[in-house]
């Protein structure tokens, strides 16, 4: 039986390249910052409570249960959850991602549009991440069901646009976290372009994922066109 190579497979790499590029970024922005204590003293966590003071937005924030960049915003519980080295931190990083968490807050609080785009995508782009490859090559294998190749394809394309809308959620948030720095006085020049740098390298995080998921679907899309 001949070997047979199936260079689609080819289309993954660089998409894991640039994977791994900004989770490296981010990692070494992060690492460097977080050791460069910020002039005002201020801790991650209370930077947090001052801005959603200053919106008038009343949810709790509480220490993260994850490790190293496991903060976010949970808007069921109506919580933000820092990770250790942010809560009780007073460095660049932690205020920059504390500031940015808020954000996703605010997001809410102000009815966001795109937020509210992205959570009605969610639970479509939870299943294409799950069935669509499955559901590709079983229509591939067996061509009777070659409908499903279809039905594979569009759901893997509502992960794509979920990924899409994500990240002018996550620039947007960024955005409004260093306006607030600033404005507030949180933290001086040097300082605003270190915690740039941070929230920059993670946004870009968002960037390659998106990047890997369309190489992915194209993927998809050759293998389709070659069965039939």
């Amino acid at each position: 039986m001949p070997f047979y190579f199936d260079w689609t497979y080819l289309l993954v790499i660089p998409g894991l390249i640039i994977a791994l590029w900004a989770q490296a970024s981010v990692k070494r922005a992060y690492g460097k910052y977080s050791q460069v204590s910020t002039k005002g003293g201020i801790t991650g966590a209370d930077v947090a409570r001052r801005i959603l003071a200053q919106n008038n937005i009343d949810i709790a924030v509480t220490r993260s249960e994850g490790g190293q960049l496991s903060d976010h915003y949970d808007p069921k519980a109506k919580v933000i959850r820092l990770s250790q080295g942010v809560y009780d931190n007073s460095s660049i990083a932690a205020l920059g991602i504390a500031a940015h968490e808020t954000g996703h807050a605010i997001q809410y609080h102000k009815s966001y549009m795109p937020i509210f785009v992205r959570n009605g995508l969610l639970p479509v782009a939870n299943i294409g991440s799950f069935l669509a490859f499955p559901m590709v090559f079983l229509g591939i294998i067996f061509g009777h069901f070659s409908f499903l190749i279809n039905i594979g394809i569009l759901l893997f394309t509502a992960v794509v646009i979920f990924q899409i809308v994500t990240l002018p959620i996550e620039f947007n948030a960024s955005k409004r976290a260093m306006e607030t720095l600033a404005d507030g006085g949180y933290l001086d020049e040097y300082e605003i372009v270190g915690a740039r740098r941070v929230l920059t390298a993670a946004a870009m995080t968002y960037v390659a994922a998106l990047i890997a998921t369309l190489l992915q679907l194209l993927r998809l899309i050759l293998l389709s066109q070659r069965r039939r």
